[in-house]
């Protein structure tokens, strides 16, 4: 994609990437890719905001190209030193070497650890201005957002909020980089929902009190690290987040993640009498198997839903693994307070939902129900299957 123009004189030179399988090494986007979005404001002055991957390098100095020369760069503002923001910053030095970075507190020992770089950095302080001509710069702190050093930066002239990693979501950019210009904006808005339950979750107290603390100013386009642009509305993306925050300490919607896994069958047969029961109450359901589906696209229907089902057999006395494993991920990405319900199959013995039990307590998922059968079910053990997912359904529809 060439260079584009957000305002006068202030261009997205970011870059695509659709080769990636995992993002941070863990979370899919091999279907899906992901923007690296940078963005050079040019003035008497000029400042690049958050870099590149480093397998982006060509790319994104090519895109720097179309604007200006590599050599005429003054400043680097580095809002986040996650890799994927400061990946080719040795490569950007070495071409325009005095180049000042400019940067928080932390970010500078980051700078160093990361980089080796320790020359040629000012830090800013919450609220610091710097002016590039007619433009200035504004830099506000907003630590874990997602790391500790993370600060944004606001084009005061053109009110332009460069948000770093709030308001950002995976996707490659399909030609367009701005909202009102996206024909498909609900895969943008469902992968900035995988994405922020997968990266930010577990920060969300910051984040609210990070739209708290900019709500203030008067935003005519929100310019994130990863994903769209948002020139028509930038509102909504800041709704939808703080919509999605507020999730960590309000019930979800009255919906129910069914999620199962399934050894010989067994489980599989009564989670489908589960779901009618589910259905019949008109409660919407999302249905996951553990085993084949990555957690990345569990955790947001969890993070969302006010009812969590769990359809897992015992496994060697204890809990089938890949159950286990998404429970341990929910937990880690601060999953709570949930209303759960839990039923499977066993052998010989239980010990699933014991297993299932001591995962979530600490999260406090409070186990309202749970239906356990021994071998394969029988077709009264389908039918009790049956109302055991209505009753469920019905005791989502009354939480407030």
């Amino acid at each position: 994609m060439p260079a584009i123009t957000l305002k006068p004189n202030i261009f997205w030179i970011g870059v695509n990437d659709r080769t990636t399988d995992l993002f941070e090494g863990i979370w899919p986007i091999a279907k899906e890719g992901v923007s690296y979005n940078a963005y050079l404001v040019r003035d008497k002055k000029t400042a690049i905001i958050d870099l590149s991957k480093s397998i982006k390098s060509d790319s994104f100095f090519d895109q720097i190209e179309q604007v200006c020369n590599v050599s005429e760069i003054d400043y680097i503002v580095l809002n986040h030193m996650e890799p994927d923001h400061t990946g080719v910053i040795n490569i950007l030095r070495k071409l325009a070497p005095n180049t000042q970075i400019l940067c928080t507190t932390k970010a500078k020992k980051m700078l160093a650890d990361y980089y080796q770089i320790t020359d040629n950095i000012r830090e800013v302080a919450d609220g610091e201005e710097i002016s590039l001509g007619e433009k200035t710069l504004q830099f506000f702190h907003v630590p874990f957002v997602h790391w500790p050093e993370t600060m944004v930066t606001y084009e005061k002239t053109q009110k332009v909020l460069f948000s770093c990693d709030a308001f950002g979501g995976y996707g490659a950019l399909r030609g367009a980089i701005f909202d009102d210009e996206c024909r498909d904006f609900e895969f943008y808005k469902n992968e900035s929902l995988r994405y922020f339950v997968n990266i930010i979750a577990k920060f969300t107290g910051p984040v609210l009190k990070a739209i708290e603390k900019l709500k203030g100013l008067s935003i005519s386009i929100i310019a994130p690290s990863h994903g769209l642009v948002f020139r028509k509305d930038p509102g909504i993306i800041v709704e939808l987040y703080k919509k999605w925050a507020e999730y960590a300490v309000k019930p979800g919607e009255k919906e129910i993640a069914l999620v199962y896994g399934s050894m010989y069958g067994n489980t599989e047969t009564m989670m489908n009498a589960v779901a009618q029961g589910i259905s019949n109450e008109g409660v919407p359901v999302q249905i996951f198997d553990a085993a084949r589906t990555h957690s990345s696209y569990i955790l947001p229907a969890l993070w969302t839903s006010a009812g969590v089902m769990l359809g897992a057999p015992t496994y060697e006395g204890k809990l089938y693994p890949p159950i286990t494993g998404l429970l341990d991920m929910a937990i880690t990405k601060m999953i709570r307070n949930k209303t759960a319900a839990m039923f499977g199959s066993f052998g010989w013995s239980g010990g699933a939902l014991a297993e299932i039990k001591r995962i979530t307590e600490p999260a406090k998922w409070d186990m309202t129900m749970t239906y356990e059968f021994q071998g394969g079910p029988t077709p009264t053990d389908l039918k009790k299957g049956e109302v055991f997912g209505a009753e469920f359904a019905k005791l989502v529809k009354s939480i407030k």
